[in-house]
């Protein structure tokens, strides 16, 4: 571990733990689903404990009560489930995806995204 830490920066260790947790055997928790049906979503997967995940968490609750009702918002923790990192091919978080009401993937970021950035695809999404 010393050796990927030093070798490979902070994106390095967190795409490291990205790919570790996808063979790992954790519990799994209640995982809403996923895009929420006839309404655009924008889902968060990341993880409680991760540090730009943690950034993100207060921006994600403010984003959830702005959009009620118009977009639904929601974070899966994906070290407590795995699946949802498998389902999307996550291989580092924070991973964003956006869905139009039909359910299709419009949008894809990997990292922090800051609320400009969410409320700006949002808006090309018809969401106001």
């Amino acid at each position: 571990m010393t050796y990927i830490g030093k070798s490979m920066g902070m994106v390095g260790v967190i795409l490291f733990m990205a790919v570790a947790l996808l063979g790992s055997d954790l519990c799994a928790g209640d995982v809403p689903e996923v895009p929420v049906k006839g309404m655009v979503t924008m889902v968060d997967l990341g993880a409680d404990k991760c540090i730009p995940c943690k950034m993100m968490a207060p921006i994600l609750k403010k984003m959830e009560a702005r959009y009620k009702g118009k977009a639904a918002i929601v974070f899966v923790d994906v070290w407590k489930d795995k699946g949802p990192a498998r389902r999307f091919g996550i291989r580092a978080i924070p991973t964003q995806i956006f869905f139009d009401k039909s359910g299709k993937e419009v949008y894809r970021h990997v990292g922090f995204m800051n609320e400009e950035g969410i409320v700006n695809q949002l808006k090309k999404m018809g969401v106001e």
